[in-house]
C-alpha cells in the first residue's frame, strides 16, 4: 500500500520505522491503504486471476499485507483457502483483522506481527501460494527474503511478486492551471528522492528470482485507469497520496510549484483536489510469477 507506493505494504513491513519518508502517523498510513484497497479493487482482483494456478491453493501467505488489499482479494478468489497476513504494524494487522470480520473471513486469516528483516521467521507453514504486493523493495535484504520464500513455499508452489511501476497520477495533462505540468514535476523529484532512500525499487526482480532458485513462469505489467465514476474515492486518494509525497518533494519544487501543490492539498480551498471532477487514477503494476520446481 502499500502508501506508500498504493497496493502498498505497511510502512513497518520491510523493517521497523522504513517506508519512503515517513511523511505521516500510522493512522494516515491506514487511510491510505484503505483507499487504495477500495479505489483499486477490481485492478487487484484482475492481477490475481491472471496467475498461472491449475490447483487452487489451500494455504496462502501474504507478506507485507498491510491493512489487507491483496488478503481480502486472495479470499475471495480462492474461498477454501485459508491465509496467513504477515506484518509488522499491530494497528495494520488490527485493521485487516477487522475487515476479514466484516467479509465473515475472520476464522480463514491469521494474523501475524513481525519484521520481515529478522534473519528467522516465525512458523508461517507450508503455503502453495505467496503473495508479496509493494513490499520486496522495502526489505533490508531482498536477497535473502528471496531465499526466505523459496525454503518456505511447497514445492510446486508459486511466489507472486507485484510492484509498482510508478507511482500514480491523478491530475489531467496541462493542470493545475496555475502550475501545469505540476504532477510530472512532482514524479520527478520524487523518484530521485527514491533513488537515494530506496534503492531497491525499480530491482530487477525476474533476475533476483532466478537467483534465488525459482522458475519465472510470467512476467506483465498492467495498466489501470480508474475515473469519474469514483469521484468521491478517487478525489480522496489523490489527497492523500499527495500528501504523502509533499514531504519528501518539497525542497526539490520551486516556490511557485510548492504553492500550487498546498492549493490542492488545501481542503478549505476552492482549489482543492477534493472538488474537481477530471481527477483519474493512473497507475502500472508488474507482476512476476515465480515457481518452486
Amino acid at each position: 500500500m502499500n502508501h506508500p507506493s498504493p497496493n502498498h505494504a505497511s510502512p513497518h513491513t520491510a523493517r521497523h520505522g522504513a517506508h519512503h519518508a515517513h511523511e505521516h502517523t500510522a493512522g494516515d498510513h491506514t487511510e491510505i491503504l484503505d483507499l487504495d484497497a477500495d479505489v483499486l479493487a477490481e485492478h487487484t482482483a484482475s492481477l490475481i486471476a491472471r496467475l498461472p494456478i491449475e490447483t487452487s491453493p489451500r494455504r496462502i501467505v501474504d507478506l507485507g499485507c498491510g491493512t489487507g488489499a491483496g488478503t481480502l482479494a486472495l479470499l475471495k478468489h480462492f474461498p477454501e483457502a485459508e491465509l496467513t497476513a504477515v506484518d509488522s504494524s499491530a494497528a495494520h494487522l488490527h485493521r485487516l483483522g477487522e475487515k476479514a470480520a466484516a467479509a465473515g473471513a475472520a476464522d480463514r486469516v491469521h494474523l501475524v506481527e513481525t519484521d520481515l528483516d529478522a534473519t528467522v521467521w516465525p512458523e508461517l507453514g507450508r503455503p502453495e501460494l505467496v503473495w508479496a504486493s509493494a513490499s520486496l523493495h522495502h526489505m533490508a535484504d531482498p536477497d535473502r527474503t528471496l531465499e526466505q520464500v523459496h525454503g518456505l513455499l511447497a514445492p510446486g508452489g508459486l511466489f507472486a511478486v507485484v510492484e509498482l511501476a510508478g507511482f500514480p497520477r491523478f491530475l489531467p495533462e496541462g493542470a493545475p492551471e496555475d502550475a501545469p505540468g505540476l504532477e510530472e514535476r512532482c514524479h520527478a523529484a520524487r523518484d530521485h528522492h527514491h533513488a537515494e532512500h530506496v534503492p531497491h525499487r525499480g530491482a530487477d526482480w525476474g533476475t533476483k528470482l532466478a537467483e534465488a532458485g525459482f522458475t519465472v513462469e510470467a512476467e506483465r505489467t498492467i495498466s489501470a485507469c480508474i475515473g469519474p465514476t469514483r469521484t468521491n474515492a478517487v478525489g480522496r486518494y489523490a489527497l492523500s497520496s499527495l500528501r504523502r509525497m509533499r514531504g519528501s518533494v518539497a525542497s526539490a519544487l520551486t516556490a511557485r510549484d510548492l504553492t500550487a501543490l498546498d492549493r490542492l492539498l488545501d481542503t478549505d480551498s476552492p482549489h482543492s483536489i477534493l472538488h474537481r471532477g477530471d481527477l483519474r487514477v493512473r497507475t502500472e503494476r508488474t507482476v512476476w510469477a515465480a515457481r518452486r520446481t
